[in-house]
């Protein structure tokens, strides 16, 4: 089973960082080159993408890279290409929502989108120990910068426990222009353990949405729920910044280096986001023995809404179709099954009586003519479970998690009707949170 170990890498002078950053540069000129090549031969009905000559690229850049490192990133381009054309046939074959769109480039030179690098398994070395190191291979043209001899690879220091032991898989290596932090990402496979117990048998399911980003409800009894109200607010500011600004260029220019970072720091942020709740998520998943995650199908959670508010949220925000690659990627590593299943009508649905014609959500709330009233995205995950598995645990209280722009954490006050009631029972918990931070979309007030 694959398990991923996080690091951040730290150049030990202005000299070592200037050119672990051209290293990382020069591997996005590769890639940029591999991906125009086969994008043009893509074109050409007569052309195959395979035909690019990938070997003229690998010589040009192996002085600055290395061999080995060059060969990887043309590697990861194939893959890419690959993962394009699966994902194609399925479209056409009606089994995927949206067209997908060839590979992308990775920024032109004076405005890098990505700063990212590969390297093969074999080629690097990590050391622990109160001085921890990472070793990796450099071409010949940056040894010469640093003054190493031919046989010497480029030494960093790198702060970070190994949480997995194992057998060693490829090396990612990224600029975090946001943090202004080199990470490191080394996938490892690991024996069996008690992570991957086959006693782990419990199922959960999610609501996806975009106030509230995630509910989740487990057959344990367990929800989750992770509101996202404060980030899509800081979303749409920089989009209104974003907008602002292409308002002042001048001689038809379509962007500048200003609107370009803006709209760099405004996915970063929602991907940094995304990714912490999908770890989170999945880790407390894990500990309460679930081996199988339901998700809604993309057709049901991207249909379009009437509303531009919803659509923005659905479609730009919150990035939905990533999250799912994302979540089902963190959810290999623990060994957990993601299964998309068709959530229609559990937002609307009544756990209590059934009903869903009579109804009625307001803001975060759903009532029931029965006397019913709960969280809406939390009886939504609720009935999407149930619709899966018949048998679910009695309701615990649900964990209340907000984001304070570094990691998720528990909120001492639940939002109001997370804690469900009926007609023959009051609703004793009076906490509540602003409803700024509970609203759901206007289209859903009116």
């Amino acid at each position: 089973m694959k398990r991923t170990n996080q690091f951040d890498v730290h150049p030990r002078s202005k000299t070592e960082r200037e050119v672990f950053k051209h290293w990382l540069d020069a591997s996005a000129s590769l890639w940029n080159e591999t991906n125009y090549a086969r994008r043009q031969a893509f074109i050409e009905d007569d052309e195959s993408v395979w035909n690019a000559d990938t070997g003229k690229l690998d010589g040009k850049y192996k002085g600055v890279l290395s061999s080995s490192v060059a060969q990887q990133i043309i590697r990861k381009n194939s893959e890419a290409w690959r993962s394009f054309f699966s994902s194609n046939e399925k479209y056409h074959a009606g089994t995927l929502a949206e067209r997908p769109s060839p590979p992308g480039y990775w920024g032109n030179e004076e405005n890098r989108r990505v700063l990212r690098t590969y390297v093969r398994n074999d080629q690097y070395t990590i050391e622990y120990g109160e001085c921890s190191r990472l070793e990796v291979p450099i071409g010949s043209e940056l040894k010469d910068d640093l003054g190493l001899n031919r046989n010497q690879r480029l030494r960093l220091e790198v702060a970070g426990d190994p949480k997995w032991r194992g057998e060693q898989g490829r090396l990612e290596l990224v600029y975090d222009e946001l943090a202004d932090t080199f990470r490191a990402f080394q996938p490892v496979t690991v024996p069996d353990s008690r992570l991957d117990s086959p006693l782990a048998s419990e199922e959960a399911a999610l609501d996806v949405g975009a106030n509230n980003l995630v509910a989740c409800t487990v057959t344990t009894g367990s929800q989750y729920l992770y509101e996202g109200r404060d980030l899509f607010e800081q979303f749409r500011e920089t989009t209104e910044r974003i907008a602002y600004y292409q308002s002042l260029l001048e001689n038809q220019r379509e962007s500048s280096k200003r609107i370009d970072r803006l709209y760099r720091k405004r996915t970063n942020r929602r991907d940094h986001a995304q990714d912490s709740l999908v770890r989170d998520l999945v880790e407390r998943l894990h500990d309460e023995g679930v081996s199988t995650l339901y998700v809604g199908d993309i057709k049901d959670v991207l249909s379009t809404h009437w509303s531009p508010r919803v659509n923005e949220k659905t479609h730009n925000f919150w990035a939905f179709r990533r999250f799912i690659n994302r979540l089902e990627d963190v959810c290999e590593e623990y060994g957990i099954a993601v299964e998309e299943e068709s959530e229609a009508w559990t937002s609307q649905t009544c756990p209590e009586c059934g009903e869903r014609e009579e109804t009625v959500r307001h803001e975060d709330s759903l009532t029931c003519p029965c006397g019913f009233e709960g969280h809406a995205d939390l009886v939504a995950s609720k009935s999407f479970l149930r619709q899966q598995h018949n048998t679910v645990g009695a309701m615990a209280r649900p964990v209340y998690l907000k984001w304070n722009n570094h990691s998720w954490r528990e909120h001492h006050s639940l939002p109001s009707g997370a804690v469900e009631t009926t007609a023959n029972e009051d609703y004793t918990n009076q906490s509540t949170t602003s409803s700024e931070n509970i609203a759901l979309e206007e289209a859903q007030n009116d």
